[in-house]
């Protein structure tokens, strides 16, 4: 197991679900007009807190979620993703994991994701300045949010682990693994 949660924002992982098809069902959405709460989004991006000692649970804050929030990770992998939901293959979720400290360096966004075809505003962007990574890069969203079936951790073990906290992509987990690699850092 790799250390434990720290009060700097190492216990935070940035993680943006989607797939090849960028059609992922979630349940418990706050846009959605149903009673379920189901939504297909073309990507979601979550963030996850690493529980500190003892047997607190790892959280996950969503803030387009109606469950609690936060929300313990395993209810929320129960009740918003329901991995024992029977969706066709081109439905299931991939989770691009980068660890927080990581991403505040790396991540950049000039919101163009949030024009229309001929360059005017979809809603209206936030009041602060667009992001832009340390490195100067002014757009990156689409390398976070592009996952692959080959991208997918062959295995959850330390060297592999690694890359979460040294790579500015982190790593790619399936459905049924997105829990274990919690446990396994914790």
């Amino acid at each position: 197991m790799i250390g434990a949660a720290e009060t700097n924002g190492s216990d935070l992982f940035v993680v943006f679900i989607s797939n090849e098809k960028k059609q992922i069902p979630l349940w418990h959405q706050k846009a959605s007009a149903r009673a379920d709460g189901i939504i297909l989004w073309d990507y979601h991006v979550i963030c996850i807190q690493r529980s500190g000692e003892g047997n607190a649970p790892h959280k996950v804050w969503d803030l387009d979620s109606s469950l609690t929030f936060p929300t313990p990770l395993d209810q929320y992998v129960s009740e918003a993703i329901r991995p024992s939901f029977q969706l066709f293959p081109e439905y299931k979720r991939l989770f691009r994991v980068v660890h927080a400290p990581i991403f505040l360096r790396f991540f950049a966004s000039d919101r163009r994701h949030m024009r229309d075809a001929v360059g005017n505003w979809i809603s209206q962007p936030p009041t602060w300045e667009p992001i832009v990574a340390e490195d100067g890069t002014v757009h990156n969203l689409d390398e976070y949010i592009r996952v692959s079936t080959t991208d997918v951790l062959t295995d959850i073990e330390d060297d592999s682990i690694q890359s979460l906290f040294s790579q500015k992509f982190g790593l790619v987990a399936s459905e049924s693994q997105l829990e274990d690699l919690f446990s396994f850092i914790s």
